[in-house]
């Protein structure tokens, strides 16, 4: 059975930082990219960042330079470190795990930054 669980959401000031956690299970994890998405209410959803099973890294513009993907496969857990948080990073971050035609999700982790 394929499981995704997100943690590691919750409420920030601007400025702060969080780091979200998606443990992967039910697949050969080290074979899959890995991504995570986000979408804000009444926004569609958005690529923030993937790292595929190789390390290559992208990001979106918006998130360049204050998000960090990482992965250890040895853990089938995929990472991401948000610095410097905005109230548009506001969202229900999600992982993707893809390998050409399948594609999981998980069931997402509310990130809402505000003062």
């Amino acid at each position: 059975q394929v499981q995704l669980v997100e943690s590691g959401g919750g409420l920030v000031q601007p400025g702060g930082s969080l780091t979200l956690s998606c443990a992967a299970s039910g697949f050969t994890f080290s074979s899959y990219a890995m991504s995570w998405y986000r979408q804000a209410p009444g926004k569609e959803r958005e690529l923030v960042a993937v790292i595929t099973s190789f390390g290559g890294i992208n990001y979106a513009d918006s998130v360049k330079g204050r998000f960090t993907i990482s992965r250890d496969n040895a853990k089938n857990t995929v990472y991401l470190q948000m610095n410097n948080l905005k109230p548009e990073d506001t969202a229900a971050y999600h992982c993707n795990a893809h390998w050409f035609t399948k594609v999981y999700w998980g069931q997402g982790t509310q990130v809402t930054v505000s003062s």
